[in-house]
């Protein structure tokens, strides 16, 4: 296993709302833990959302006595989303923030995702596969046909999501499995990338750099090349490296 993961302001933002945590280590009864947060709101808010949440999260699953990790996860999420809700009902500066999530756990060749918003995990060897749905506005009009992905990618309200951390009591997070095979990589990102970057544009990208680091540092230099409008994170993974990181 191996990791590299960055995150970058962007061009046009002043601070940087997003959050990452990565650990190719256990985590509780996790074996490794992945997560990427892009916070909303006002001043600090969404900083203080996306870090708050990521790391309650953490701490939920490190105390968990559970063993499956889709009920690791669930129950850490929901945590997380009571826990933000009530931070939010106490200070009127942080009323009305939130956070997407992605979050991702690999045992062996089986990957375990989750998600909450328009954050994405790919799975990427010869061809790049987006394994999250987003939970968009735009996304829930291309389901229903009424826009194509092309038409979806420069719509005006596309950054309008439809769930989020901290948005709701009743926090739902689509889980995916996936089985991984040697020369797949995984990358988890924020908006900020696949806002700036286009899905073939990524895969050409981490074709054709040698190592992770590299790749991720190209993803994030390309981003901010197309205008960098947002806050940008990647998390690449190489599932079946010998090597180990902690970030």
């Amino acid at each position: 296993m191996k990791t590299f993961s960055m995150t970058d302001t962007g061009v046009l933002r002043e601070m940087n709302q997003d959050y990452y945590f990565a650990s190719d280590m256990a985590v509780g009864n996790l074996p490794n833990l992945y997560i990427v947060a892009d916070g909303m709101g006002g001043h600090k808010a969404g900083e203080y959302a996306s870090r708050y949440t990521t790391e309650r999260i953490v701490a939920s699953a490190a105390r968990s006595e559970a063993t499956e990790p889709v009920t690791i996860l669930k129950e850490a999420i929901q945590k997380a989303n009571e826990l933000l809700l009530t931070e939010a009902g106490e200070d009127e500066t942080k009323r009305g923030m939130g956070t997407t999530i992605v979050a991702a756990t690999i045992r062996q060749n089986r990957m375990i995702v989750a998600n909450v918003g328009d954050s994405r995990l790919y799975v990427v060897s010869d061809r790049i596969r987006q394994i999250t749905r987003d939970h968009s506005l735009v996304e829930e009009m291309v389901r229903l046909g009424e826009m194509d992905e092309s038409q979806a990618r420069v719509h005006p309200d596309k950054n309008i999501i439809t769930r989020a951390i901290g948005a709701t009591e009743a926090i739902k997070a689509d889980f995916f499995e996936v089985d991984l095979v040697p020369k797949d990589l995984v990358l988890l990102c924020t908006d900020g990338l696949t806002n700036m970057v286009d899905d073939e544009e990524i895969l050409s990208i981490m074709q054709g750099e040698p190592d992770i680091e590299k790749q991720v540092q190209t993803l994030i230099h390309t981003a901010n090349s197309n205008g960098g409008r947002d806050n940008i994170t990647a998390i690449i993974i190489k599932p079946f490296s010998d090597e180990v990181t902690k970030c």
